[in-house]
């Protein structure tokens, strides 16, 4: 065994701090969910005493003090200060800048592909050794030739993407769109490919363990389950606000099927017939797109307000001013928005598509996915019982703070770090 792997190994037997690398091919907290894992588990892992290093490509996360950023440049071509075009020509004299501008023009996404070679190539250049890689679900060729350079190597996988391309399929309104939407999600393959071959496979719920696990072809043994935590930096039950009377907040991305806005919309067109109730909802759909013109259909200008993007900062004065928080998704690997809501005091209806039930728990109303009437009889019940959402507010907060925060993620994760280390020794 090579000298800095007899190292890696007295460390992990020992307990000592551990030398980590968390990559991601984009990591910008505001870009979705990868952005926030990586910016709130790496702060997390170094409040616990490890060192932490991370590999992003662009756009680049938002770090801790503390916790250095190594920068793996990128076209970035979905930024949309130039969107789908090259700042300079002379970058496309490489010939991973050629595939993946290419790639991207026939409408496939390239990003995790070659990510994963400048991530390697990054390692091999630096030779900097650290006792674990930990791969935030870019799945990339480029990931096993990193595991053959003698890293021990964690991948986390958040939710099987498949849910994700299907559902897309079959919202799709003609084959033409269909085929876009296969042709986008091509890197599935490379990525169902590489999972088979990474031994230590990390994810956020028994849901995905089970949806991953089928859809990827993958035996329960290889996954560990490590819940997400909840930001309580910009969660927390803020004082001093007013909540609304009949106020509906929705966090979900509007025009993604999966998300479900749809069906909440459904049930509010119902309810307004007989009681005034409002919707915010953060985010803006898009112009002309499914969302929009279902508010036109169903009369509900007046009751639906988007707020557009808005500043983490903001969003506790934002579930503060709400009656109760909705959760319509059909489907979530983890479902961040219940624990945000739950984190903020605020009672919780939420769908049990994928993993909901197990954030939620018995801290909320659970209903079926895709269902618009119990959506509808759940909102009424609870509009017109004060004493079950003060319950419920305080149910979900306290599940927050006793399981779901960053530190605790950390802690479990730091677990499967050394299991994979003691098993990469013993090779």
């Amino acid at each position: 065994m090579k000298q800095a792997d007899l190292k890696s190994g007295q460390q992990n037997k020992d307990g000592c701090a551990l030398r980590i690398c968390l990559m991601t091919y984009r990591g910008n907290p505001t870009c979705g969910g990868q952005g926030v894992y990586i910016k709130y588990l790496s702060r997390a892992l170094k409040d616990l005493g490890h060192e932490v290093d991370v590999l992003s490509g662009p756009p680049y996360p938002e770090l801790a003090e503390g916790v250095q950023l190594h920068k793996i440049p990128g076209l970035d071509l979905y930024n949309p200060e130039h969107l789908f075009k090259v700042r300079k020509i002379r970058e496309l004299s490489s010939p991973v800048n050629q595939f993946e501008f290419l790639s991207m023009c026939s409408g496939g996404f390239p990003e995790p592909f070659t990510f994963g070679i400048r991530a390697h190539r990054h390692l091999r250049k630096h030779r900097k050794r650290y006792d674990i890689v930990h791969d935030n679900q870019s799945l990339s060729y480029g990931l096993l030739a990193i595991t053959g350079s003698g890293y021990p190597t964690v991948a986390t996988i958040h939710h099987p993407i498949t849910v994700d391309r299907d559902t897309e399929i079959d919202a799709a309104g003609s084959w033409l769109r269909r085929m876009k939407v296969r042709r986008w999600y091509s890197f599935l393959t490379m990525q169902k490919r590489v999972s088979r071959r990474i031994p230590n496979i990390i994810t956020v719920s028994e849901c995905s363990k089970r949806d991953i696990g089928r859809e990827f072809r993958l035996p329960a043994e290889r996954f560990r389950v490590v819940p997400n935590g909840i930001n309580t930096d910009y969660f927390y039950p803020m004082s001093g606000v007013k909540r609304a009377d009949h106020q509906i907040l929705v966090t979900n991305s509007a025009d993604t099927p999966l998300k479900g806005l749809r069906y909440l919309l459904e049930a509010v067109a119902d309810i307004r017939r007989k009681t005034a109730i409002r919707v915010v909802v953060i985010g803006k759909p898009k112009e002309d797109g499914v969302i929009e013109r279902l508010v036109a259909q169903l009369s509900l200008g007046d009751t639906v307000r988007f707020t557009g993007r808005i500043a983490y900062e903001d969003f506790a004065r934002y579930y503060a001013e709400a009656t109760m928080a909705v959760i319509p998704s059909l489907y979530e690997g983890f479902g961040m928005p219940a624990g945000e809501a739950m984190a903020c005091g605020v009672p919780v209806i939420s769908t049990s598509g994928g993993a909901l039930p197990e954030v939620v728990g018995g801290a909320g109303i659970l209903v079926p996915p895709a269902d618009a009437a119990a959506l509808r009889e759940a909102i009424d019940a609870l509009l017109n019982d004060p004493e079950r959402r003060r319950s419920l507010g305080e149910a979900g907060l306290a599940r927050v703070r006793n399981s779901l925060t960053w530190r605790h993620a950390a802690q479990k994760t730091v677990e499967v770090y050394r299991e994979a280390i003691d098993a990469y020794g013993r090779l």
